[in-house]
This record gives C-alpha cells, structure tokens and sequence, in this order.
C-alpha cells in the first residue's frame, strides 16, 4: 500500500479585503514615525483593505508600544496589530533599553494574543539609517509591515484555531 506523499502547504494571501486592522504608532521621532505610518496606510489600502477597516492609536513612544498595541489586540475587533516607531542609537544606553524592550513586548503580546502584531519599529545606528527605511514608495517598512499583518491575519485564519 502506497503513502499519501501529497505535503499540505499553508501560506497567507496578499488580501486584506474584508479584514481589519490596527496600526499603533509611536508620536516619539515623529516626523519618521508619520512617515511610517503613510507607508503602513499605503500598504494596507493598494491591498483591498478598506480606509474604514483601519484604525490609528497614537503612544508617546516606542517603549509604549506594545501595551498600546496588548489592549487593541484584547478588543478582538482586529485581525492584526502593526506597531510602528523610531528608536535610533544615542551616546547612551537608553536605544539598547527601550528598543530590546519594545523587541521583547510586542513579540510578548502575540504570543499572549495568538493575534499577528507586527513589528514595524526602526531600530537605527543613524538617523541617516532611519530616514532610508522610512521612505517614501520603496524602502519604506512601514508599508512592509502593513504587508506582513496582512499575509499573517491570511495565515493565521488558514491554519485556524
């Protein structure tokens, strides 16, 4: 008797139709943040996701993020959560504080969730480095972060509960 050989193979689309979303951006360095964010809504609308299926939250930083970003995903009114901010290397500790802690509390609160929330927060040795990822049309992650909660909200609802 023959085996199934036949592997399942799950992905996640690149169609937001239908679905909704919250993007919680930082208002610290907030001029590459507002950058991030017209990427992240870029994104989500060229996707099928409509402007009334988005949801903007503003934290004062990006140490803020994640329980900014644990209370949105509480409210299961979203399929993702995208946090954006800029938290760009200074002559003192503090970059290596906030952004491992912003790293450890938004990986943190997807776990605690089971809900897709995105990472889209600049970690920069340079502001020249920020403001290269942060562009407007390619290069910008806010927009790749947009594109990452939408394939995961997909994935996620395909792999089911």
């Amino acid at each position: 008797m023959e085996k199934n050989t036949e592997i399942l193979n799950i992905e996640g689309q690149f169609s937001g139709e239908g679905k909704k979303f919250a993007i919680v951006v930082s208002r610290f360095n907030e001029v590459l943040c507002e950058r991030l964010l017209k990427g992240a809504v870029q994104g989500f609308l060229r996707h099928q996701v409509l402007p009334e299926n988005l949801t903007i939250i503003r934290c004062p930083g990006a140490f803020e993020l994640p329980l900014a970003a644990k209370k949105a995903a509480e409210t299961k009114r979203f399929d993702a959560v995208v946090c954006l901010g800029a938290v760009v290397r200074g002559d003192t500790p503090h970059f290596d504080f906030v952004a491992g802690e912003c790293a450890s509390g938004i990986r943190q609160v997807a776990l605690e969730t089971g809900l897709p929330v995105i990472f889209g927060v600049l970690t920069t040795n340079t502001e020249e480095q920020a403001w290269q990822r942060a562009g407007v049309g390619g290069g910008n992650k806010g927009y790749d972060a947009a594109l990452t909660a939408i394939e995961m909200a997909n994935l996620i609802q395909k792999i089911g509960s």
